[in-house]
């Protein structure tokens, strides 16, 4: 069976490369998008993996499953551009709406979340997901194990499934949180969990599920 091609837009950006590193090496294909394609092949040839470079437009062409790690002021601009590349495939938002100075506060939008914003920026016909709000990004980047649990959103539960076995492909523990309206949730933490690094001096907090998670049938 083989492997979904990944494009990750916003990809050299902190979240976006690093995700997009352990991804490669775990055997997906992937390409890295950027507004500018020589910036995206200059991140690329430094992640090596095989992975490739290009504009944003055409990474999301050529991605089976795209993923948007820009951003919140990017957010609106970003969907705009590649709108007409993604029909039909998952979407996955990775966007919290930070808005700074202020990051340690919740603010999110009158719309209730940034996937929200995402999903009504595509419209009909996309499989809209949304995950990795909580993990920190400089962790991803580096061979080391990680404690966090990365919750996936979304209406559709196989788009979700597919998300959830990425998170699990880079070493973390993807989980089924609901359809994406919970996205909020995710969203919010975030802000809770930057005040919490910043009062406890914690090198990027996580979040971890406690429990038994008795795996989907």
């Amino acid at each position: 069976m083989s492997l979904p091609n990944i494009a990750i837009i916003g990809g050299t950006g902190n979240l976006g490369s690093a995700i997009g590193w352990r991804l490669a090496r775990a055997g997906y294909s992937v390409t890295l998008g950027s507004r500018s394609e020589e910036g995206a092949q200059a991140k690329a040839a430094t992640l090596g993996h095989g992975i490739a470079g290009a504009r944003n437009t055409e990474a999301a062409a050529a991605g089976d499953i795209v993923i948007v790690t820009v951003p919140f002021a990017a957010q609106a601009a970003t969907y705009a551009e590649i709108k007409p590349h993604v029909a039909g495939k998952i979407v996955v938002d990775t966007t919290v709406p930070l808005v700074p100075p202020k990051v340690m506060r919740v603010q999110l939008p009158s719309e209730g979340s940034a996937a929200a914003l995402a999903a009504a920026a595509l419209g009909d016909g996309v499989r809209m997901t949304s995950a990795f709000h909580n993990v920190a990004a400089h962790k991803l980047a580096q061979d080391i194990a990680i404690n966090c649990d990365i919750l996936v959103f979304g209406d559709e539960k196989d788009a979700r499934t597919e998300v959830v076995a990425l998170a699990d492909a880079i070493g973390l523990r993807g989980v089924h949180a609901g359809s994406l309206v919970n996205s909020a949730a995710a969203e919010a933490m975030t802000s809770l969990l930057i005040f919490i690094n910043k009062t406890y001096q914690v090198d990027g907090a996580g979040i971890a599920i406690t429990g038994t998670l008795i795996p989907l049938s």
